[in-house]
């Protein structure tokens, strides 16, 4: 074998190779790997039936337009859109199309707090007060009798909050609608959304900090702005900020190339309106994409809890990762360990009455028969306050989501959620848990 020597050949060598793997990159980024439903155990003529049932809701109950996607087996068997891009024009929702996801931001969070764990650059145990110094003291509003002026006496916490309770909501930290909620909207921090604050995440955090919070640490399921506090913690271990840092580690290595905290104006027409029922249940534009501070804010605020924008395509691919143990495409994020001790339950009790788990940014199926509903023990999720959704099933190897910009939601939709999740299960014709198979 003739071995190269010469400076120009190991660097005509090592182009070559960088250029396989940039070719490699692209390739996968261009589109995820698609099979046909029989391919992967699905039934076409049952994910019909799911189409059917979708595009009533948009026919008959006059939802928004939505994008649904199924995988199986890592590939994509199912990637439809209903309805109208604006319910006032009859353009059709293409595919494509850009959906505010909220609360499905804190899974790439809390991924990100994970991969610096698995850097050695934090523990889940650690004290938040360790990155950030403001929350070494905090304090916990406790109702107090209709004698106390403002409703609540203060005490300190018990004990310091942990990088573990944010992740699992048990900090006892709320968005501003506990004892204390008076402070909270005196201070202007009051409420999920973020996007449109002049001011950065970092400002916004240590001012938080010096605000009573619900409950004491560990004591209970709080939901707040617990991974808004870890978006921060990400920027302080890191050195960068948090949209550098999910852009450069998580939504560019797996190619979630339409996954941003504010949109470029080149991707503004792919922005979908969002929708809300009114007193009357009746549907009515609440945010046009035109006036949007997804666009057209201060874009100083990377909210980690509920900031981001994404494709049904992009989240598929950030959810197949977690589905294939931290990996992607050859871009592996995670250990498979650490994916499995994200969707462990870590809270018992404290959430759903112990019926379902929660585990570092996702609820956990431990009881199949609690929830009336189809799926299998392990599967793993949650959703975004526009009534988008996704879950994870391990056993199954299944990827679901569903998107969709409705908040507050009408009577009339309450159900589509579900009835989605109801019908991805009823197209598996072969299953992977299932005993008797």
């Amino acid at each position: 074998m003739k071995i190269l020597k010469s400076p120009q050949s190991v660097n005509r060598l090592a182009g070559f190779i960088l250029l396989v793997i940039a070719l490699s990159s692209l390739a996968w980024s261009a589109a995820l790997p698609v099979a046909r439903p029989a391919e992967v155990g699905l039934s076409a003529s049952r994910l019909e039936r799911l189409g059917r049932v979708l595009q009533s809701y948009c026919d008959e109950k006059g939802a928004p337009g939505m994008v649904v996607l199924v995988a199986r087996n890592g590939r994509v068997a199912y990637h439809r859109s209903f309805g109208k891009f604006r319910l006032d024009r009859s353009e059709p929702m293409p595919a494509e199309a850009i959906f505010r996801i909220a609360s499905q931001s804190k899974a790439v969070t809390s991924v990100a707090v994970m991969m610096l764990m698995e850097e050695g650059r934090l523990l889940l145990d650690d004290p938040v007060s360790k990155y950030i110094p403001e929350f070494k003291e905090t304090y916990v509003a406790m109702k107090a009798d209709n004698k106390e002026a403002r409703g609540y006496s203060l005490v300190p916490a018990k004990r310091q909050i942990t990088v573990r309770d944010l992740l699992t909501h048990t900090a006892g930290i709320s968005y501003g609608d506990g004892p204390a909620k008076e402070e909270y909207l005196k201070a202007g921090i009051h409420g999920w959304f973020l996007t449109d604050k002049d001011m950065t995440i970092g400002e916004l955090v240590r001012k938080l900090a010096g605000l009573p919070f619900d409950a004491q640490p560990g004591e209970k399921f709080v939901y707040g702005y617990n991974t808004d506090i870890l978006g921060h913690l990400v920027e302080v271990v890191s050195g960068l900020t948090l949209a550098e840092f999910v852009e450069k580690r998580i939504t560019g290595p797996l190619g979630m190339r339409d996954t941003h905290f504010f949109l470029p104006e080149s991707k503004a027409s792919r922005l979908t309106p969002a929708y809300g029922a009114d007193d009357k249940g009746k549907l009515q534009m609440t945010e046009d994409p035109a006036r949007s501070p997804y666009l057209y804010g201060p874009r100083k605020c990377y909210s980690g809890g509920a900031g981001l924008v994404s494709t049904a395509e992009d989240y598929a691919r950030f959810l197949l990762m977690l589905q294939n143990g931290g990996e992607l495409g050859g871009t592996r994020l995670l250990s498979p360990k650490s994916v499995e001790l994200m969707t462990a339950d870590h809270v018992g009790q404290l959430y759903s009455g112990g019926n379902t788990g929660f585990g570092l940014g996702f609820w956990v199926t431990k009881n199949l028969g609690a929830s009336g509903l189809p799926g299998t023990v392990g599967a793993y999720g949650w959703g975004g306050a526009y009534f988008t959704s996704y879950w994870v099933d391990p056993a199954e190897k299944l990827v679901a989501v569903f998107m969709i910009q409705v908040l507050p939601v009408p009577g009339s939709l309450s159900d589509l959620q579900n009835k989605f999740r109801t019908l991805v299960y009823q197209s598996i014709e072969k299953s992977y848990s299932f005993k008797n198979n």
